[in-house]
């Protein structure tokens, strides 16, 4: 699932009514659940060359059975694949999720902290704020940042 899996929506703010807007936050909410899991799972390779479950459950504070249900709806969805006794792996497409994820969310940290938050603080609130945040809101911020330099 990516971002262009969401339901089509009006093309202005003007234009969406506020079932609209709920029905857009909800499927974000969904969707977010695997980006929090394909950038983590990203990072894991990167530290480790493979991601376990018991890792992936530590490392977001929940069950190893939280964790393997995850998992199981992200090989369901194509994101990872996993081997018998070995780590989960990302396929291109869940590579790809933890890729976008990871450079929105530093977009949202750099401008966190532009504005004037804390950098601790910056990093806590770019978590949700990374999820949620439209493609035109996120050139915006990119402009805004470009801008100053």
């Amino acid at each position: 699932m990516s971002r262009d899996d969401l339901p089509p929506g009006p093309e202005t703010a003007s234009e969406m009514t506020d079932a609209d807007r709920f029905t857009n936050a909800r499927a974000i909410r969904s969707t977010a659940l695997f980006e929090d899991y394909t950038e983590l799972i990203a990072d894991l390779i990167e530290e480790f060359g493979e991601a376990r479950i018991t890792d992936i459950a530590r490392r977001l504070g929940v069950t190893h059975p939280t964790a393997n249900k995850a998992v199981l709806r992200l090989k369901r969805e194509g994101l990872v694949i996993s081997r018998p006794y070995r780590g989960v792996f990302l396929t291109e497409a869940g590579a790809a999720m933890a890729r976008e994820v990871k450079a929105r969310h530093r977009l949202v940290v750099r401008l966190l902290i532009a504005v004037g938050v804390p950098p601790e603080a910056a990093e806590m609130d770019a978590e949700g704020i990374e999820h949620y945040v439209s493609e035109t809101t996120l050139k915006a911020f990119e402009a805004y940042l470009d801008g100053r330099d």
